[in-house]
């Protein structure tokens, strides 16, 4: 697994290559990214903002996900972080954002949506967008950790697949 402080480093690495800026939302890291993000110097070249939206109705009031498709999908699910991600977009001038949503635990999961079930979202402005659910194991701790690992990660290849089209 690679270091956080690493994967940080290369995503600022790889957003100033394409002279882009990034908008975070976060909801089970709790501002872990953005916290991650702006430990690397030079980031106000390329990390915009980040919203940590932890209650549903953060979600509405400070990104615009609307309360029915909370009330209608949970706010762990892919309707949500799309809406995160779209949200974080047109409330920044941030050129792309990263979503995360999920149940972080010890309580709050289902069987339909157990603890360590996580939601990514990345989209850019040029109209890619990806999600992906996860499944992590672990407690409280490794959950969240594995969620900002794979939100940086995913972030890394979604720019190398925006970039080659």
């Amino acid at each position: 697994m690679e270091r956080l402080p690493e994967l940080s480093a290369e995503v600022g690495r790889v957003l100033v290559a394409q002279h882009l800026k990034l908008a975070t939302v976060e909801s089970c890291t709790g501002g872990w990214i953005g916290q991650s993000l702006t430990a690397v110097a030079g980031s106000s070249a390329w990390y915009e903002r980040g919203f940590v939206t932890y209650s549903n109705a953060s979600k509405t009031e400070l990104v615009g996900v609307p309360r029915e498709l909370i009330s209608r999908s949970g706010a762990v699910s892919e309707p949500v972080v799309r809406a995160m991600a779209r949200g974080a977009l047109s409330h920044s001038p941030a050129d792309l954002a990263l979503a995360v949503t999920g149940i972080a635990g010890p309580d709050g999961g289902s069987a339909d949506k157990p603890v360590g079930t996580v939601w990514l979202g990345w989209i850019a402005r040029t109209g890619m967008e990806r999600t992906e659910q996860y499944l992590f194991k672990g407690d409280r701790e490794a959950v969240r950790r594995q969620s900002v690992i794979e939100a940086l990660s995913g972030l890394i290849r979604f720019l190398e697949e925006d970039s080659s089209q």
